[in-house]
């Protein structure tokens, strides 16, 4: 039996891990890098060791750290959750060889499934060989031989662009998962993305826990995931189901995994396996009533699975909240999380308390949301409000286009299913939502409020200039104008129709139209205010000299590395737009600096290595004047 489990991982997947140990009575180990000193999952581990040397990004990778600190702790087995050595053959062996419980499938039939290439040579499935592409074959997809999550994934749809996409797929696996193994494979366009939840013992008892339907991505990394996958035709999904268990009996599976197939005009297309527990894990939990970590350990243990499948109920649906900004080509974003509450009803996974900090490091997923119902329209709403509902006051994050993708008719409606999803309604989607004007009012009322407690009335007897203060927020900038009554309260004179029912520094209630509507208001130092769910910055009355920026500065977007400048740049270089300057890492990801515009390149302030704050000049491209008309 299993008395002790360290989990090779952070954030979300080792607190969810060590949420099933506690039910267990099994004591729990965390490891962590120096940046996750304070982080969720070390706080909720029994005990926790420190993994010394290596840089935060590549901490988790070092396997020999990871099973010295198993041992150091009195740990009797390792989960390695997902990511990082969950597919590392050579990482279970270590484990095993130490004389630990390894929890996950054995050493060869990773080996066997957990490169994308070797798993296709074994069911007959030839890659493309990226020197033989040509423009017959456009377009394809670079895709990492190890590991998942979108990294080390790249579209290619001109030939010429091949050899980079090649190198920087390479790179960003290698940061990954320790493996620049890349291959190339046709690309689908629009297919949908549909998976099978497999659970197996050591005694020749597979379960085929249903579909999943993960269609919806950006940068190939799945965002709402929901059980059952709908719409499938019958034969279709028994073929499914079929082609999982033969490729787990292929290679003597045991433990959880996931096959994964593109479905297309009626057809399905391998993937790929996944020979451990996917991040989606919790829909096919709620369907089928199980808790898929504590069958992990039971394997583990040798325990036997009944014969039958449980059988399914109802429908789940699952959210990722990421620390992003989807209208600015989904940069990640990083910073305090000072307020992080979701409502009950909802399972939440995560790694983030309030007042946790959000770094650079690692991927930048928040959290999990997940809602049971008894059907799909009711999974749908049931989440989508929560999501409204979810208070969260830090970092931009991509809570709004949940709220909008759960919502628009192509989804709710599930009449088209597929991973072009947002390429179509990514700018619909991104919309600032309604309501910032009242928003902004609520913000400027709450903040005279406070000064009104610290300093007294406002209200004089003859009448001044009205108060102003503008609000930065999604839709752009907001203005409000307002004065004090003699009553104590206020009077809205921008923008109109909008009477105040009552304001304080923390609540504000408004009227338009013979509607009351009420606002939570939190305003923090920075300038940035939380009301509802929008998320506002208050402008200055003067602007600071210092913060103009020449034109056609590029900026950094976000905190990270410089990993590489395009090859032979130099400052006086004719540039076009759209031209790649320079790569960012940020967040285990790469992200690609375009020239704004097309000009001459005056400054080059990025070199490989140069570490940078959000905000930093990198580059300035300088673009030709237009002479001035003749009068």
């Amino acid at each position: 039996m299993i008395s002790r489990l360290l989990v090779a991982n952070r954030g979300e997947i080792a607190c969810r891990v060590f949420r099933t140990c506690r039910d267990l009575g099994v004591s729990t180990v965390a490891v962590y890098s120096d940046a996750d000193a304070g982080a969720l999952h070390v706080r909720e581990a029994d005990a926790a060791v420190r993994l010394p040397g290596a840089a935060p990004s590549e901490t988790y990778l070092r396997g020999d750290l990871i099973v010295k600190a198993a041992l150091a702790a009195g740990a009797d087995a390792v989960h390695p959750g997902y990511g990082f050595l969950s597919e590392n053959a050579d990482f279970a062996r270590t484990v095993i060889d130490a004389g630990l419980a390894w929890i996950g499938p054995p050493p060869a039939a990773i080996e066997a499934m957990a490169s994308k290439t070797r798993a296709k040579e074994l069911l007959g499935i030839e890659p493309l060989d990226p020197a033989r592409v040509t423009e017959a074959d456009l377009p394809v997809l670079v895709k990492a031989a190890a590991g998942g999550g979108g990294r080390g994934m790249r579209i290619v749809r001109e030939l010429v662009d091949l050899a980079g996409e090649l190198e920087s797929a390479s790179a960003e696996a290698t940061s990954a998962f320790g493996d620049g193994e890349v291959f190339v494979e046709p690309y689908v366009e629009d297919g949908r993305h549909v998976e099978v939840q497999l659970l197996c013992d050591a005694h020749g008892t597979v379960w085929a826990l249903g579909t999943r339907d993960c269609s919806l991505q950006r940068r190939h990394q799945k965002v709402i995931e929901e059980a059952p996958a709908p719409g499938l035709p019958a034969a279709l999904e028994a073929s499914l189901l079929d082609t999982a268990v033969r490729a787990a009996k292929a290679v003597g599976y045991v433990g959880a995994g996931t096959v994964e197939f593109l479905v297309a005009d009626g057809r399905a297309h391998f993937l790929e396996m996944n020979t451990r527990l996917q991040v989606e894990h919790p829909v096919t939990e709620e369907v089928y009533g199980v808790d898929l970590v504590a069958l992990q350990l039971a394997v583990a243990e040798g325990a036997k699975l009944p014969p039958e499948t449980p059988a399914p109920r109802g429908h789940a649906i699952e959210a990722r909240l990421y620390a992003e900004d989807p209208a600015r080509g989904w940069a990640p974003q990083t910073g305090a999380l000072r307020l992080f509450d979701v409502p009950g009803g909802v399972r939440l996974d995560t790694g983030y308390a309030s007042g946790d900090a959000i770094g650079v490091h690692y991927d930048p997923m928040i959290a999990k949301l997940t809602v049971h119902a008894p059907t799909r329209a009711e999974a749908v709403r049931k989440l989508a409000r929560a999501l409204e509902r979810t208070r969260i006051h830090g970092p931009v994050t991509n809570r709004d286009l949940l709220v909008a993708s759960l919502r628009h008719p192509e989804y709710a409606t599930a009449d088209r299913l597929d991973t072009g999803f947002y390429d179509r309604n990514l700018p619909a989607l991104t919309t600032a939502p309604g309501g910032g004007d009242l928003a902004a009012v609520a913000a400027a009322l709450a903040a005279a409020s406070a000064r009104r407690g610290r300093f007294g009335g406002g209200w004089r007897n003859l009448r001044s200039q009205d108060e102003t203060r503008t609000y930065g927020g999604a839709g752009g900038d907001h203005e409000v104008r307002y004065r004090p009554t003699r009553d104590g309260g206020y009077e809205v004179t921008a923008p109109e129709g909008v009477r105040v029912v009552a304001a304080t520094p923390d609540r504000v209630s408004l009227e338009t139209a013979g509607v009351v509507r009420h606002f939570d208001v939190t305003a923090y130092e920075d300038g940035t205010v939380h009301v509802g769910g929008h998320r506002l910055t208050a402008r200055p009355r003067f602007t600071d000299p210092r913060e103009q920026t020449a034109p056609g500065s590029l900026l950094a977007p976000m905190p990270g590395t410089v990993v590489r400048v395009a090859d032979g740049l130099a400052v006086g270089d004719a540039v076009t737009a759209g031209q790649p300057l320079l790569w960012l890492e940020a967040m285990k990801m790469e992200h690609r600096v375009t020239a704004p515009a097309s000009g001459t390149l005056t400054a080059l302030h990025a070199a490989p290595g140069r570490q940078v704050e959000v905000g930093a000049l990198l580059a300035v491209v300088q673009t030709e004047e237009r002479p001035e008309a003749q009068s």
